[in-house]
C-alpha cells in the first residue's frame, strides 16, 4: 500500500492543493501527522477538508489524522501562552474564525503515538507529542520509546529524520535544493524516524511544500518538494490582518 504522509499543513490552501495535484495518483491512503490549522488564511478550508477525507476518532484504518500543538491552541484544549507574539495573534485569529463544527472536530482529533497498520504516527515525539526532535542527540533520547521500527513525526517543520543502527544515530538529509525527490530504504535491521516536511510553513530554507509516501509493500519511503504559488499564500495572510511575519517567512522557508 502507498501512504502519502502529511504534516503541518498550518491553514495554507494553496500549497496543499499544490501537494495533492502532484501526489495524485501515488498513493492509496491519507495520513497526517497533525497541525492542520495556525499560521495561515485558510483554516476552515484545510479542516473542511480533513473531515471529507479522514475520521478524527482514529478507529479507521484508512485513512488517518492525529492532532499538534496548534490543533489544540485553536480549538481551546491548550494554552498560547507559550507561543511567540505571532503564534499567539494566528492562534486567537483562527479559533475566531473556524466555524462550531470545525472547532469540535479538532477537539476530537487522535493523540499520538498511533498505530497506523506496522508503524507509529506521532505528532512531536513518541514520548511526547509536543517534544520537538531536530538533533541526533534528541532523536537518540527517542529510541527507547520506539514501538516499531518506523514512526513518522512532524513539529519541526524540517524534512529529513533520523535511523538508529544500535548503537549509532545518523540524520536522513532533506530532499537538495536542486532535485525534487529523494528515496530512502527502511530497512528491517534498523529503526526510523521519519519526517515527511511541512506542507504549509517548511523551516528548512526551502520554500516549496514538503511531503512524503511510503510503499509499505516495498518499505520505501520517498521524500518530495513542491513548488507552489506561495505569493498569494502570503497575500491572504496579510489580507487577513495576520502578522506580515506569517507571510513573509514563506517566502525564505524559515
Amino acid at each position: 500500500m502507498r501512504h502519502l504522509i502529511l504534516s503541518d499543513i498550518h491553514s495554507n490552501n494553496e500549497a496543499l492543493s499544490a501537494v495533492l495535484k502532484h501526489a495524485n495518483g501515488r498513493y492509496d491512503r491519507i495520513l497526517c501527522l497533525g497541525d492542520l490549522v495556525g499560521y495561515g488564511s485558510d483554516p476552515n478550508e484545510i479542516v473542511d477538508w480533513v473531515r471529507d477525507v479522514m475520521p478524527a476518532d482514529g478507529t479507521a484504518t484508512d485513512p488517518r489524522v492525529i492532532r499538534g500543538n496548534h490543533d489544540k491552541a485553536c480549538c481551546g484544549l491548550d494554552s498560547i501562552e507559550d507561543f511567540n507574539p505571532a503564534a499567539q495573534a494566528s492562534s486567537l485569529w483562527t479559533s475566531d474564525t473556524l466555524t462550531e463544527e470545525n472547532l469540535l472536530f479538532l477537539r476530537g482529533l487522535t493523540q499520538g503515538p498511533v498505530d497506523a497498520g506496522g508503524f507509529d504516527l506521532v505528532h512531536g515525539a513518541p514520548s511526547d507529542e509536543d517534544e520537538y526532535i531536530i538533533t541526533a542527540d534528541d532523536a537518540a533520547g527517542m529510541y527507547e520509546h520506539l514501538r516499531t521500527g518506523l514512526t513518522f513525526f512532524g513539529h519541526t517543520h524540517l524534512q529529513g529524520g533520523f535511523f538508529f543502527r544500535r548503537p549509532v544515530v545518523k540524520a536522513i538529509e532533506k530532499v537538495p535544493a536542486k532535485w525534487t525527490e529523494l528515496t530512502i530504504s527502511i530497512d528491517e535491521n534498523s529503526s526510523f524516524l521519519i519526517n515527511p516536511g511541512s506542507v504549509g510553513q517548511p523551516r528548512d530554507n526551502d520554500w516549496r511544500a514538503a511531503y512524503a509516501i511510503y510503499e509499505s509493500d516495498d518499505r520505501l519511503v520517498t521524500y518530495y518538494r513542491v513548488e507552489y504559488d506561495v505569493a498569494e499564500a502570503r497575500r491572504r495572510i496579510l489580507d487577513a490582518g495576520l502578522p506580515v511575519i506569517l507571510g513573509d517567512r514563506l517566502l525564505v522557508g524559515r
